[in-house]
């Protein structure tokens, strides 16, 4: 009888400790439960009611557009999802090491700003075969990439629009001011600063903000181009060497982005410029801090605001329903969907006028 009474209890103490074994959180797959739960979990979206996990993993954290994303994801996140921000160091092998981590540790979703756009379907492969759905920010994939698969999104701005405004900007400020004709021969004499060569949104900024002043019925000639990839520091560098080369002939300056933007004017400050009446009308795209800063100082006319707040927002929303493995749509994202993959942030013109919009 004792020895039966014995085997019952060691049974029961087994059963119990087995039990306790199941119950355990797997902290690879923000408490899961066990392995098999976790990688079904991972297959087909966060079990019910749970957070689900998002790897996001940004270019490089220290541009300065993508610092105000970053946060904006941080701060949307919170309720939604839990994220895991990366930085991939402007390094596409870097990234791909980051996604292939963010598979093995079975998270729920990703959130990608590409290094490289055209890397993207590299990316779409290995999400598909782990079956984790991948929404992709601010920089575009190819269209074909796209097409992969039907967990896959993209959230950004239109960079034609941008460059459309920037443009806009430029033709507002010459018709106000005669004196910005500085030979009075009836063409715009300007520079570029371009970011990155081949990306979407520098070729397209180029492009559309020089037509937009030609479409005004304002005839222009380029003095200058050149790629400074972004960089404030380049900016400025390539500027120098425009106002070494062409000096007073140049009549505006029109950059892709603030950071270059600002440092041309940097570089337009140590030839004498902003100060008496000797200006130069400078226009970037993103009304970064430090550029609506720039405006309020009147050193730079304008920028285009790229709505960080709702492009973080958007897409870390996108990423946690995909995740939950819910359908998106413009109930529970917030936002309109084009083409079943696209959610476009509208961009707008910023002046010292309107510059409480952009903060």
């Amino acid at each position: 009888m004792k020895k039966i009474t014995s085997v019952l209890l060691a049974s029961a103490l087994l059963g119990a400790a087995l039990a306790g074994c199941g119950g355990n959180n797997n902290a690879d797959t923000g408490n899961k439960g066990n392995a098999a739960e976790a990688t079904n979990s991972a297959n087909s979206g966060a079990a019910g009611g749970e957070t689900p996990k998002v790897g996001v993993a940004i270019y490089k954290f220290d541009d300065t557009f993508m610092t105000g994303v970053r946060n904006a994801i941080d701060t949307a996140a919170k309720g939604i999802a839990t994220v895991d921000i990366v930085d991939s160091q402007n390094s596409q092998p870097t990234q791909n090491d980051k996604v292939d981590l963010f598979i093995t540790k079975k998270y729920d979703g990703m959130l990608i700003n590409p290094v490289d756009r055209t890397a993207a379907g590299v990316i779409i492969d290995k999400a598909k075969t782990a079956d984790i759905p991948v929404v992709f920010l601010n920089r575009e994939p190819l269209p074909e990439d796209m097409k992969k698969w039907d967990k896959v999104y993209y959230v950004g701005a239109k960079a034609e629009e941008s460059g459309t405004m920037s443009g806009q900007l430029i033709v507002d400020y010459w018709k106000a001011h005669p004196e910005a004709d500085k030979n009075k021969d009836g063409v715009l004499q300007y520079v570029m600063l371009k970011g990155e060569p081949g990306h979407q949104d520098a070729e397209l900024r180029t492009t559309y903000s020089i037509q937009a002043i030609e479409d005004a019925g304002i005839k222009v000639e380029k003095l200058a181009e050149d790629t400074a990839m972004w960089d404030r520091v380049k900016g400025q560098e390539k500027m120098a060497a425009f106002l070494g080369s062409h000096g007073d002939k140049i009549e505006a300056v029109l950059a892709n982005n603030d950071d270059m933007a600002l440092g041309a004017i940097e570089a337009l400050k140590a030839a004498g410029y902003f100060t008496g009446d000797k200006y130069m009308p400078v226009v970037g795209v993103d009304a970064t801090a430090p550029a609506v800063q720039a405006l309020q100082d009147g050193t730079m006319l304008g920028t285009v605001l790229n709505d960080a707040n709702n492009q973080g927002k958007a897409a870390i929303t996108l990423a946690a329903l995909l995740a939950k493995g819910e359908a998106p749509t413009k109930e529970n994202v917030g936002f309109d969907i084009t083409d079943n993959q696209y959610v476009w942030i509208s961009y707008k013109k910023i002046t010292k006028d309107n510059v409480a919009d952009a903060k």
